[in-house]
């Protein structure tokens, strides 16, 4: 039995006004969930789409990686999840035309505790991307490494799930429980959430163990892993330290191309 076989996958976008919202999601930490949230938003946004980023995780890594400063202070995503703020005047701009980031901090850590008791808590982030959805082309949402009550409010909130998956040992370890997860939101409070599919990351041609990771999530997702891989090399980890995406950072390298590329196969979904 497939690991696929647990859920239904996406077929092709309805065809619709409003912002296509895409959660890249895997609960395992450090497969370069907030990497390619980050960089396919740059690709997204210089195919001439417009892009919002909603950074969904307190350690607010996406924030930083786009060059924002982490004000504790100032109003972020946090606050429309708790207290139902119009998240539009938290929205800040990028230095790349078309590219917006609702921005996290660290008090986004504290939400989960407070959403328990609240009512209707897994619609928190879907009533505030209501008031956003008809200004964007695409909205990604970089959620946090767990299944918690964010993920969950990022599952509900979407139209569809990107699930990253790292070239390494235990490269589908916890996936299947992801699934699961995927499955029982889709049974109940969103129906229409449909998987878009797998991007394979941190590849590295030379290592058979990468060669190996990649035949395994072929066997598992057959049809449903992106052609675009991306790549392991210095060039993507060094972007977040100048607050640059790779478009900026390496534009002609090895991994540039291929988010390039992962933007484009996304884009001719709809």
């Amino acid at each position: 039995m497939h690991l696929s076989d647990c859920f239904s996958f996406t077929g092709p976008y309805n065809e619709k006004v409003m912002a296509r919202i895409i959660a890249v999601c895997n609960q395992k930490g450090g497969v370069g969930k907030t990497t390619t949230s980050v960089n396919l938003g740059a690709y997204l946004a210089a195919q001439g789409k417009y892009v919002l980023l909603v950074d969904l995780d307190s350690q607010a890594n996406a924030t930083l990686g786009l060059g924002m400063e982490v004000e504790p202070t100032a109003q972020n995503v946090y606050h429309s999840l708790v207290s139902d703020a119009n998240p539009l005047p938290m929205v800040r701009k990028t230095s790349i035309f078309g590219y917006d980031i609702l921005p996290a901090a660290q008090s986004l850590a504290g939400a989960t505790v407070e959403l328990v008791s609240m009512e209707e808590r897994e619609y928190r982030l879907r009533r505030a991307l209501n008031h956003l959805r008809n200004n964007y082309d695409y909205i990604l949402i970089d959620c946090p490494p767990s299944l918690g009550l964010l993920t969950i409010n990022a599952l509900v909130a979407s139209d569809h799930v990107l699930i990253p998956v790292q070239c390494e040992y235990y490269a589908l370890e916890g996936l299947g429980q992801l699934m699961r997860t995927i499955d029982l939101v889709r049974g109940g409070i969103n129906p229409d959430l449909g998987v878009l599919g797998v991007v394979l990351t941190m590849h590295d041609k030379r290592i058979q163990l990468s060669r190996q990771v990649v035949n395994e999530v072929m066997n598992n997702f057959p049809g449903r892993v992106f052609q675009a891989v991306i790549p392991r090399v210095i060039s993507v980890a060094e972007a977040p330290s100048f607050g640059k995406t790779i478009l900026q950072h390496d534009p002609a390298g090895k991994a540039a191309m291929a988010y390039r590329h992962l933007a484009e196969e996304i884009m001719r979904l709809g």
